[in-house]
Order: C-alpha cells, then structure tokens, then sequence
C-alpha cells in the first residue's frame, strides 16, 4: 500500500507532462507559417514589363494589389489574435496543436485562394472564385475562435490559472459583493467628509476666512 502511495504523485507528474506540450514550439512554428503566407503574397504580384507609361502599367494591375491588401490585413488580423490567444497560455495539449495546425492550413491557401480570385474576376468563373476565397477566410476565422472556446473550458492551460469567469463581462447589477461594498464604504467617507466640511462653513463666523 505504501509503495502504490508513493508511486501516485510520481504517476500524476508523469500524465501531466504527457498531457501538456511545450507552447513555445507552436508558437514559432504558427509564427514561420504566417511569415511564409505573406512573402508568397506579395510574390504574386505582377511586375509590369519595361514599357515607356510604367504608371500606367502599375494602374492596370490594381485587382493584384487590392486583393494583396486585404488578404494582408486578414492575415494580420488572425497573426493578432492568434499572439492575443497564446499570450494567455502557458501550456498546449493535443487539441490545441491539432486545431491550430487545421487554422493553419486554411491560412496556408489564402495565397492561392487570392491569386485565384484575382485571376477570375472578370468573366464566368467570378463568383465561383470568390466563393473559394470567402470561403477559406471563414474557415479560418471559425478555428480561431474555436481555439479560444476551448481554451476558455480548459483553465489549466492558461496563464497563471485564468478562468472564462475572468474575461466574461460582467453584468450590471451582478458584482462581487466585496466591490459592492468597497464602493459603497468609499461613498459613506466622501458623504461624511462632506457634511464635516459643510458644519465647519456653518460654523465660522461671517467675514472671518474658513480654515484651508
């Protein structure tokens, strides 16, 4: 019986190393993967042959540049809040790593996905195109946000324990009773301190100054 005693905490440690994976791996390698993404956008973009109007040239390609635009600001915006997410986490698991490799892959083809869109925006195959593209960004965007919807179920793995109690808003009306209180201590001194400084007015005589 003492053996297995002494053998449990040993066990424990052992289950929660296998069950938690170093963060800082994914981290960097999500990292590498939205750096990839943009350098292969902006190799998409077209440079214009040697021509006498070069301007001009550059202006005929603005469906290139736009869609490198905002492929660019959702990317950034999905780097963002995926650095917001595992700044909040100390730990990864397996479910973590499979779901951001998923968020991952969709990000991966948003450089075909754009070119694409860009290639078929004129003509029959428009739409369909930019169904493909709107597509790959919502897929995206939906596994972000069920990684932190997991996360927010799984406290363990946050910072310094951070609970989905903790980033929940609060409504009005429903605040810890100890802030409740603290506030309300704070306005019986401010009235108290009030009604000190109206007696003491009261109190001295007209013409003569009242204390400081």
């Amino acid at each position: 019986m003492a053996s297995r005693s002494d053998d449990s905490p040993k066990r424990s440690g052992e289950n929660r190393l296998t069950a938690f994976l170093p963060a800082d791996r994914l981290r960097a390698f999500a990292d590498g993967v939205f750096a990839i993404v943009i350098t292969l956008l902006v190799l998409e973009l077209p440079v214009p042959e040697a021509t006498d109007d070069l301007l001009w040239a550059l202006l005929e390609a603005w469906p290139d540049f736009l869609a490198y635009v905002i492929s660019f600001v959702f990317i950034g915006g999905f780097w963002i809040t995926h650095s917001s997410i595992t700044r909040l986490t100390e730990h990864e698991d397996g479910v973590t790593f499979r779901m951001t490799l998923v968020m991952l892959f969709f990000v991966s083809l948003l450089p075909f996905s754009t070119s694409l869109m860009v290639k078929h925006l004129v003509g029959p195959g428009s739409r369909l195109s930019v169904f493909i593209y709107g597509l790959d960004l919502l897929f995206a965007s939906f596994m972000l946000d069920r990684i932190m919807r997991y996360l927010a179920r799984r406290p363990e793995l946050l910072v310094d324990g951070l609970a989905v109690d903790d980033h929940r808003p609060r409504k009005i009306g429903r605040e810890a009773p100890e802030r409740v209180s603290g506030r309300r201590d704070a306005l019986h001194e401010a009235g108290r301190r009030c009604r000190i400084s109206r007696s003491s007015r009261a109190a001295t005589p007209a013409g003569r100054p009242g204390p400081p």
